[in-house]
């Protein structure tokens, strides 16, 4: 019975522990070191450049010659080969002219070792391909650029999300401190017949709701906590608590413009050029093409030997006149997606700029509301105070303590969330006019 009590205090003791999580101190600068560290979308992202970085080096075959190199051994009793395959080992005889062998030979073994050299000259659309692909690697590696700035501004964003998490627990805790405060006053007024039964359950749902409003807080905290968790790529299940606390913060905003050396803009910049190298492509493709190829070749009638030998060296000239409607339809395809990018470019630096004029006129409207949420916390904090004087002294009905006590934390969690929403825009207003 005892040894079972004791495995029972155990497992309870071991659920505590597991349930239990630790609470990590952590500074902003901290988090975005692990978030450029080991964040999965950076890391997808240079991926992708790593690709159309191979992409391009695949387009050097434009400019570099194609080697191969075969071996190949055949037995044949067929005229034609049997005849030719003397003929490139150097073995040919007067007697192999005589009309019966020519026509019904013995067995022929030849083994045949060649290396092969093909050399572009002149390739236009290639050239024109390798342009599009630079400039599609170029712009990859802008746009893991813009997406370690989006994640920097993710980060302010979340850490800022943590404190004013942590700012709402303090908040409803010092509430709930009140609450008590006043429900003890309340117990005691009721104890001597002051207070009726009903003011007396008002304190205690506010008690209640009081409570209510902290565990949330306090799940914010956790939300908060998971998602810097996630932008670090870690799985450590840990509840941070920043080192540093909410506080207004301001910008030099008034000369902030949307610029065209901004990540994402000269990605789409590039984007552009390459379509317009694609479709020049497309157009180079009706030219012919200059390819100047040769070959060593070395035969016998055993493996690996090779006692006769020749090369064939010279250039060719092609040009694919027609081929069908094909060349055509590509081109003008082509040519439709490099004026529709040029739309897409136009439309996305003209909607940032909307955006961007949108953002100011929201900084002005945070800097006002700030500044009359911290006037309404001051003048709430005064009503509090006034009523519950009155209300030690039997002067103020219950129900308007519990107003002034519920309209202080309000104005206090309003404060800090207009706070978090003017740095919120500034580091937003910077995000869209970095360069």
């Amino acid at each position: 019975m005892k040894k079972s009590y004791i495995f029972m205090l155990f497992l309870v003791l071991l659920g505590v522990k597991l349930n239990a999580q630790e609470i990590m101190p952590i500074s902003k600068a901290e988090v975005l070191a692990k978030v450029s560290e080991n964040n999965t979308a950076i890391k997808i992202y240079e991926e992708e450049f790593n690709a159309s970085k191979a992409d391009y080096k695949q387009t050097n075959a434009v400019f570099l010659p194609n080697i191969t190199a075969s071996h190949t051994g055949i037995s044949t009793t067929n005229p034609l080969m049997a005849f030719g395959s003397k003929l490139n080992q150097g073995i040919l005889t007067a007697a192999d002219f005589n009309p019966a062998l020519l026509n019904n030979p013995n067995t022929t073994q030849n083994f045949a070792t060649i290396i092969k050299v093909e050399q572009p000259l002149i390739n236009l659309d290639g050239f024109y391909q390798r342009k599009a692909a630079k400039s599609k690697m170029e712009a990859m590696f802008l746009q893991t650029e813009r997406t370690q700035d989006f994640l920097v501004f993710e980060v302010e964003k979340a850490y800022m999300q943590l404190q004013l998490a942590y700012q709402g627990v303090l908040v409803l805790e010092k509430a709930l401190e009140t609450s008590n405060a006043n429900k003890t006053m309340a117990d005691n007024s009721f104890k001597q017949g002051v207070l009726q039964r009903a003011d007396l359950l008002n304190v205690e749902i506010r008690v209640t709701e009081v409570k209510n409003q902290l565990q949330t807080a306090k799940s914010n905290v956790q939300n908060a906590s998971n998602y810097l968790s996630f932008l670090m790529n870690d799985k450590n299940d840990v509840i941070y608590k920043p080192t540093e606390t909410l506080t207004v913060f301001d910008f030099n905003v008034d000369d902030k413009l949307i610029s065209e050396n901004r990540a994402d803009i000269r990605a789409m910049q590039l984007a552009l050029k390459g379509f317009e190298a694609v479709n020049k492509a497309d157009k180079m493709a009706f030219l012919p093409r200059l390819n100047a190829f040769g070959s060593y070749e070395m035969y016998d009638n055993k493996i690996f030997q090779g006692d006769a030998s020749g090369y064939v060296i010279g250039a060719q000239l092609s040009w694919d006149i027609f081929q069908g409607s094909k060349r055509f339809g590509k081109a003008q395809k082509s040519k439709a997606e490099f004026e529709k990018s040029k739309l897409e470019y136009n439309q996305y630096v003209s909607k940032n700029n909307l955006e961007l004029n949108k953002v100011k006129r929201q900084l002005v409207d945070a800097k006002n509301s700030l500044e009359l949420t911290k006037l309404a916390v001051e003048q709430s904090e005064e009503s509090l105070r006034i009523r519950k004087n009155r209300f030690k002294e039997g002067l103020e009905k219950t129900s308007d303590l519990l107003v002034a006590e519920t309209q202080f934390a309000q104005k206090q969690l309003e404060y800090y969330q207009t706070m978090y929403q003017y740095n919120f825009t500034q580091t937003y207003l910077n995000f869209l006019t970095k360069e």
